[in-house]
């Protein structure tokens, strides 16, 4: 069973790179005049993961093997509440780079058991909430916009962490009403 599910995977994945570089051979074809933008981007942005994805797998397996299931479950699981958001706020919030690199930590966790509610507040705030990044903010908008805008994304972010959980929750129930 297993087996066939990363078959599966895989298969939805080369489907999707084909699409992507059929989009992209169509839009070059029609828009000649912006082909080399687009290789250039293209290009720039295979390099860019060629050099950081690596780095993130070795992350990955030394994050499954070091950080147990009971851990994540005890500190950002279900039950965890106000800590499990604290705490994925911060976890969010610390790194630097690409969000590309937060979709594979974020799979690693609900794997552990983490909840929806706190890998949403873990991808939002990597998104939108940096340290370096308000420390910038302060120096052009100001510290009293910077406080603003960072409590009004704590807030919205909470909440949509919180009505997402509920969503994927009452889809899961209502799925198994069917299969039962």
């Amino acid at each position: 069973m297993k087996k066939q599910q990363n078959q599966k995977f895989n298969y939805k994945s080369i489907i999707f790179l084909g699409i992507l570089s059929i989009v992209t051979l169509i839009v070059i074809k029609f828009s000649p005049n912006n082909s080399q933008k687009i290789i250039n981007t293209s290009l720039e942005y295979f390099i860019q993961m060629a050099t950081i994805f690596p780095a993130v797998l070795i992350l990955m397996g030394l994050f499954s093997v070091w950080v147990s299931k009971d851990f994540v479950m005890q500190h950002l699981g279900h039950q965890s509440g106000i800590k499990g958001i604290i705490i994925a706020f911060i976890l969010g919030a610390l790194p630097t780079g690409p969000m590309f690199i937060a979709f594979p930590m974020a799979q690693g966790l609900i794997k552990k058991g983490a909840s929806i509610t706190n890998i949403v507040i873990f991808l939002s705030a990597w998104a939108c909430i940096k340290l370096p990044q308000e420390l910038v903010e302060i120096q052009f908008l100001g510290i009293k916009f910077m406080l603003l805008r960072l409590s009004m994304s704590i807030i919205f972010i909470t909440i949509m962490g919180i009505i997402i959980n509920k969503l994927v929750d009452s889809k899961k129930t209502t799925n198994n009403q069917f299969k039962n």
